[in-house]
């Protein structure tokens, strides 16, 4: 593997799939980590939005850093304007010397240019890269506050320019295969042993839930738009006698299911302290909303959940597909409440640890052992 420089977000956001593959392909070669250059144009009246600005001015001020071994993040200050061709110039210029002084620090010199966003396209192809690659994880047009057109067209030229392009689903590999790319199914890991500890009766339970007694129904993530509150309220009141936790921080109004009794509202927790949480689930949930969105999603709690042992309830997107041993899709409210009596019935201990062990082939490693492969299939035909 040759080097790598990457266009990702920012590498202290909850992990995903970018921080997964990259400290894997660290240990291979060294790989510099470029925090989030803008998806679109902040709004000052956002205070997650001016928080974030601040901490991008703090984190440019301390240099680059070592994360993980081999994996070194640094905070490149650019106009936030995706969207604008002057900006995009400004950045282009401020990119390069940039990276060039970042590599020159790390001692790179023949790299590799990775991108997990498509705003990163004007930047690809003038870093000086043996390769380009584009690791598509989403339907980035169909995001709230983008601007759609601009960013369809943006990853139309990305798609263009890249020798390589990852999809997370088969049908985010269908949308990008269709312009003529090269592009290579890369579905989702897991962190198989992380999760696992939740089957460790050792662990102790978070203070949030040390007084629930009875099962619970339980959620971690994004409390985003594309989840559906109004269907996870409705099963709260259908349901008294079950609690139900939602873990995460919220980036709309979850004000209306907060009102039921029996709804716990936990804000975001590390990535480390996430199965302690799903010790105590009896069910998990996948709830999102089907849209142009979520029919590309590939859901990484999905596996998550698994590995920690439990079973899910999802509804009717294609990522939740295909794993009927231990996810229920639904398709009605009826389904879904359905579903949720089925598991908190008939679940047992032994159906746990059948499911987390099943995850031991699902893991960040296997997948990036394929990519890893495809990558250097790609340099080895540049070379010939």
């Amino acid at each position: 593997m040759l080097p790598i420089v990457c266009f990702a977000k920012d590498w202290s956001e909850d992990p995903t799939s970018n921080n997964h593959v990259m400290r894997l392909l660290a240990r291979k070669a060294p790989v510099l980590w470029l925090n989030s250059i803008a998806t679109r144009a902040p709004s000052l009246g956002d205070k997650s939005d001016v928080d974030k600005i601040v901490r991008k001015l703090r984190s440019f001020t301390e240099g680059s850093r070592e994360v993980a071994p081999g994996l070194h993040v640094a905070t490149p200050i650019v106009l936030p304007l995706p969207a604008s061709p002057v900006a995009r110039e400004v950045n282009a210029r401020i990119l390069q010397g940039f990276v060039w002084a970042h590599r020159r620090k790390l001692r790179i010199e023949r790299f590799q240019a990775w991108t997990f966003l498509p705003a990163a396209e004007r930047y690809m192809g003038t870093l000086g890269e043996d390769l380009s690659v584009y690791y598509c994880t989403d339907e980035w047009s169909q995001f709230r506050g983008v601007d759609r057109d601009a960013t369809v067209a943006m990853e139309r030229r990305l798609l263009d320019k890249v020798d390589l392009c990852f999809a997370t689903s088969p049908t985010l590999v269908e949308s990008k295969a269709s312009r003529g790319a090269d592009v290579r199914l890369a579905s989702h890991g897991v962190d198989r042993n992380h999760f696992a500890r939740a089957l460790d009766a050792d662990l102790p339970t978070p203070p949030e839930l040390a007084r629930v007694t009875g099962p619970i129904v339980g959620f971690f993530g994004l409390l985003e738009d594309w989840i559906d509150h109004d269907l996870a309220a409705y099963a709260a009141d259908q349901r008294p006698d079950l609690t139900f936790v939602f873990i995460g921080k919220a980036k709309v109004d979850v004000s209306e299911l907060a009102k039921r009794k029996n709804v716990i509202l936990v804000d975001r927790r590390p990535y480390e302290s996430l199965p302690a949480y799903c010790k105590r689930f009896t069910v998990a949930l996948c709830h999102f909303k089907r849209n142009e969105l979520t029919l590309h999603v590939n859901p990484i709690k999905l596996r998550e959940y698994a590995s920690a042992g439990v079973p899910v309830v999802a509804t009717d997107i294609p990522g939740c597909h295909g794993y009927p041993d231990w996810c229920t899709v639904t398709r009605t409210r009826e389904e879904f409440l359905a579903a949720i009596d089925h598991w908190v019935a008939t679940d047992t201990p032994e159906r746990r640890l059948a499911r987390s062990e099943a995850m031991k082939g699902e893991t960040w490693e296997a997948r990036v052992n394929a990519i890893e492969e495809a990558v250097s299939e790609k340099l080895s035909a540049r070379g010939r």
